[in-house]
């Protein structure tokens, strides 16, 4: 009895973590915080509703996609699997009133680019209806492209969109998505395999695929260092550099029988991991 006792906080918390993981709150919540990012980078005032949008969207797609993966999660990640068995459709539910809404919110306010709010649907059924995500590489931009369109929707909800803070921003949350996609694919790499899905992993091999996710993020963070030493961009995009920094230790480290938490919560938490920065240096200085 004393024993279970001993347990139940760490067992308690590590349940609460994969309830947020499995449900996709916190994928939502690190989307939320790349708009979050963009836009104390970008020096804009912050503003509930774009970052409602962003959240609503991306439960709706990464739960279109939970259903729709079923199949190989069964394989990769069976519990995750057994959770939306059980929950996924509530939890689909959930996201479609989620994102009518927020694209009601978006037409009925004259947000600019409120059509563009169709794009996330088309993206989730390209990835996993049409099977974009078949196809070598192709996928792994596919998700970064999508993640990097948040801020592009940024730079539009402001009508800020050409300018070199939001295309910097842009341009470096594709690669870094891109980057974390095909580590992603490492923990896949059996299931992937039995639904005849080509992805990086499976082409050069788990540890070549570590080593060249962490070098493109070496490379990533030197690039974000020049563009500040020559004036592109200001001093806080230096952040930048230790969460490039960040990508290497979990390139470098994943497993193929790494837990959920290590792909969901320590990769998957990066972006809020950044944005409590930059947020802390705002008010540092």
């Amino acid at each position: 009895m004393s024993d279970d006792l001993g347990r139940s906080p760490a067992t308690a918390l590590r349940s609460a973590l994969l309830l947020v993981v499995h449900s996709n709150l916190l994928i939502s919540l690190s989307a939320t915080s790349v708009a979050v990012s963009t836009i104390v980078l970008a020096d804009l005032p912050l503003d509930p509703v774009p970052l409602f949008i962003v959240f609503a969207v991306t439960l709706f797609v990464y739960s279109f996609n939970r259903l729709t993966d079923l199949a190989e999660d069964e394989q990769n990640v069976p519990r995750r699997a057994s959770f939306v068995e059980r929950y996924g459709t509530m939890l689909f539910a959930v996201g479609v009133t989620l994102y009518l809404i927020a694209t009601a919110i978006a037409i009925l306010t004259g947000i600019p680019g409120a059509p563009a709010m169709i794009v996330p649907l088309t993206v989730a059924v390209l990835y996993s209806v049409v099977g974009v995500k078949r196809i070598l590489i192709v996928k792994n931009l596919l998700v970064g492209l999508s993640w990097g369109m948040i801020p592009l929707g940024v730079g539009v909800y402001y009508e800020r969109l050409f300018t070199v803070d939001i295309l910097f921003v842009f341009a470096f949350i594709t690669a870094a998505l891109t980057i974390a996609a095909v580590v992603f694919d490492i923990k896949d790499i059996e299931g992937d395999r039995a639904e005849g899905i080509r992805t990086v992993p499976l082409v050069v091999g788990v540890r070549r695929t570590r080593q060249g996710a962490a070098a493109a993020s070496a490379i990533l963070g030197l690039l974000v260092a020049v563009a500040v030493q020559l004036g592109v961009v200001d001093w806080q995009y230096l952040l930048l550099v230790p969460f490039t920094a960040y990508m290497i230790g979990y390139s470098l480290t994943a497993e193929v029988n790494r837990t959920p938490l290590f792909y969901g919560f320590v990769i998957d938490s990066e972006h809020i991991f950044l944005a409590v920065a930059l947020l802390c240096s705002e008010l540092i200085v």
